[in-house]
């Protein structure tokens, strides 16, 4: 089976699956979402055409109002 790193943990992974396609899975609403595809960070109009591979590694970082 193949699987991806989300957040520092191990997920299955679909075949054919997109970096949005992901997210959508995990319920994940993309505002105020960032993502970082194995270390770099990817813009929100690759995310529906950035297939994702055994092995990548993802980050999602969320922004906090305030300071």
């Amino acid at each position: 089976m193949t699987q991806i790193r989300l957040n520092d943990k191990a997920q299955p992974l679909a075949a054919g699956q997109s970096v949005a396609d992901l997210l959508a899975a995990q319920g994940v609403h993309p505002q105020g979402v960032a993502v970082a595809l194995n270390g770099a960070v990817l813009p929100r109009s690759r995310w529906p055409d950035t297939p994702l591979n055994d092995g990548d590694e993802i980050h999602l970082f969320t922004a906090i109002a305030g300071g």
